[in-house]
């Protein structure tokens, strides 16, 4: 059965350290056959992520009036999403259990980058929480840079030219869903997030203590990954499979929260600047076939289609999706 390997990051950082080559071939392992990996050594004090973990309780205490006065729209994807709000483009009509607050790549609301495209600009912030603004985004700095060694160590792995992957991150696409995920009873059919994909390049996450996580194996099996305190898992997501021609596994995961208790989480999904075209960097590998994706259309498409009554068009990019590749 395949397994979640823990790799300890921290020699990364220094090419002349002993574990530095063997460090980037058990990353890249563990991309290649599941896809995901729970990682230690990011030098994210665990004081900060608690932190941040206190701030998405906070957020999600907010009265539920004020919450829905931000709540997300078709015209600005940032905000409150509330409980059932989306239900999953699969058929299904069931909702996922959870809400959330969704927040993106932070820039000025004069920045000239909003001429270019309209997915850019300031995000909003609850005003009964003047201090989530620093709080957050001080953490999505740090994780900036574990994404940044990350795509370094997969740039070296899959021998691709220096840089190639982590210039496409400048002014990225790159953002945040703060969740909350209310306990389901035992018997209790559906899923805190259904079955899927993600459809970035990379996912970080803290876990939470009460877990849920679970990642589907290549025999369908789910497992929970072991990740040790102070942590963090990460995921390679279809945007990085496309670039690798296949190689790095975009893997199915879901949340159940059976634990009984309130469960608050807060991935990162690093998505490329708006103008980026995502295609193999490599030959691709015999069978995989995807169309190459424009980030700035795959985010317009991704926001768009979550509500019910808009359907995906023949240019909408197959990601995300549970197909075999």
């Amino acid at each position: 059965m395949q397994t979640i390997p823990t790799i300890d990051i921290s020699p990364l950082r220094d090419p002349a350290h002993p574990d530095h080559h063997s460090t980037i071939e058990a990353i890249l392992a563990a991309c290649t056959d599941i896809g995901f990996l729970s990682i230690t050594g990011t030098g994210i004090a665990p004081e900060i992520v608690d932190q941040v973990r206190q701030t998405c309780r906070n957020i999600f205490a907010v009265e539920d009036a004020s919450k829905w006065q931000q709540a997300v729209t078709r015209e600005n994807y940032r905000g409150y999403i509330p409980m059932g709000f989306f239900t999953p483009n699969d058929g299904s009509g069931s909702a996922d259990k959870y809400e959330g607050y969704k927040l993106h790549h932070e820039v000025a609301p004069d920045a000239p980058i909003r001429q270019d495209c309209p997915l850019y600009g300031p995000n909003l912030w609850p005003d009964e929480l003047p201090q989530a603004r620093e709080v957050i985004l001080g953490y999505w700095q740090e994780l900036d840079a574990v994404a940044d060694l990350l795509l370094a160590a997969l740039e070296t792995g899959l021998e691709l030219p220096a840089q190639c992957l982590q210039q496409a991150f400048r002014l990225p696409l790159t953002n945040m869903s703060l969740l909350h995920y209310p306990p389901q009873a035992p018997d209790e059919p559906g899923f805190g997030i259904h079955p899927h994909k993600d459809t970035d390049a990379l996912t970080i996450i803290a876990p939470d203590p009460v877990g849920g996580l679970e990642v589907q194996t290549r025999d369908g099996t789910w497992i929970t990954p072991d990740c040790p305190p102070g942590g963090f898992v990460v995921n390679i997501g279809d945007m990085l499979e496309l670039w690798s021609g296949g190689r790095l596994v975009s893997t199915p995961h879901r949340v159940v929260n059976r634990s009984g208790k309130q469960r608050y989480s807060f991935p990162y999904f690093a998505v490329p600047r708006h103008d980026v075209v995502v295609q193999p960097l490599l030959p691709a590998l015999p069978g995989f076939e995807r169309p190459s994706v424009h980030c700035g259309h795959w985010s317009a498409e991704i926001w768009r289609t979550n509500w019910p009554d808009e359907e995906a068009s023949e240019d909408t990019p197959e990601l995300g999706t549970l197909h075999d590749s």
